[in-house]
């Protein structure tokens, strides 16, 4: 079973914990022109007890010499106990890379031979597997084409419908350089960031559409990001989000105002994490007096109970007379 909505695929392997195969694909998909399919190696592609997982262009010997596709990809083991964040997003292990597919290079598969520990994936704590079902979810976006794509825009658009918009309204001639691709649900608050941030991408002059579309996928990725509650962000995160601020700068985008927010998100995090911790010492500090007081509430109650038996009279019968 797989789903793909815009740039996401979701890959649920039925039976994985019972499969026997050195390896697996997904069905065929497609994501900046390109076709792609997951590949997994249930056992390890080095034995070694570790699942592996890779994004593969799919028909590489058919293309044409000089194909390239430097893409930006990031794979979900899903935590299917926890379910999905307030953003849409799904828990669970999460990690990601860059990497440069090209036939003249030789690297039409890449990914990570031991992307999460068997014994981890199969703990029946772990919430990774559900009903025997492990639900992956692959994010891609091209951020650089060369070579003629092998996929039409209608067939691309007709698995992944994205709305092209345009970020200003001079009506000269260079702002073609400003028009991007966004899912429906973007575009409001795409055009809001290039509202409230006019110079955002002054000195972005790349007229690839592809590209554009590729970070401004990155600069949503990174607001989505920061809004999230400073409790959900790892350290990870935030080291995250400032090399991809790092990276928007040197693409050319102005990046100040969200450099200045995720200082505002890191400061927020220690503050929290800072509050967290005199928490715990003081809820530690308290339990010998927490402990005290019941072990103090439990005299009391037996000298309640020998006291009320030291007031009570003799009865007629207990004179033995």
């Amino acid at each position: 079973m797989e789903k793909q909505v815009d740039k996401k695929f979701t890959w649920v392997i039925k039976n994985f914990d019972s499969l026997e195969s050195e390896y697996i694909q997904s069905d065929q998909f497609v994501v900046g022109g390109c076709k792609w399919r997951l590949v997994a190696y249930p056992k390890g592609k080095n034995k070694d007890h570790k699942l592996s997982l890779y994004l593969k262009v799919d028909d590489y010997e058919s293309l044409p010499s000089g194909w390239r596709r430097h893409a930006k990809f990031s794979f979900t083991i899903v935590n299917q106990s926890r379910g999905v964040n307030l953003l849409g997003d799904y828990f669970g292990r999460r990690f990601g890379l860059q990497h440069l597919f090209g036939v003249d290079l030789n690297s039409p598969c890449w990914g990570f031979p031991a992307a999460i520990s068997l014994t981890q994936l199969n703990d029946k704590n772990g919430g990774y597997l559900k009903n025997g079902e492990l639900k992956i979810v692959a994010e891609i976006d091209v951020l650089e084409v060369t070579g003629e794509s092998v996929v039409s825009a209608e067939s691309e658009d007709a698995i992944s419908p994205l709305k092209k918009i345009k970020l200003n309204d001079d009506g000269a001639e260079t702002s073609s350089v400003y028009w991007v691709h966004v899912l429906p649900s973007q575009v409001q608050y795409v055009r809001r960031i290039f509202e409230k941030h006019p110079d955002i991408a002054l000195e972005f002059s790349s007229k690839n559409p592809h590209l554009r579309t590729g970070y401004m996928n990155v600069l949503l990725s990174i607001t989505n990001k920061l809004c999230q509650s400073p409790q959900v962000l790892s350290n990870d995160d935030l080291s995250d989000a400032g090399i991809a601020l790092a990276y928007m700068t040197d693409a050319g985008f102005k990046m100040d105002w969200l450099e200045k927010k995720l200082e505002q998100v890191k400061e927020k995090k220690k503050r929290l994490e800072a509050s967290l911790a005199r928490l715990q010492e003081m809820e530690n500090s308290i339990k010998p007096l927490k402990q005290k007081y019941l072990d103090q509430e439990a005299q009391i109650k037996k000298e309640n109970a020998e006291l009320l038996a030291a007031k009570a009279p003799f009865s007629f019968d207990d004179l033995n007379l």
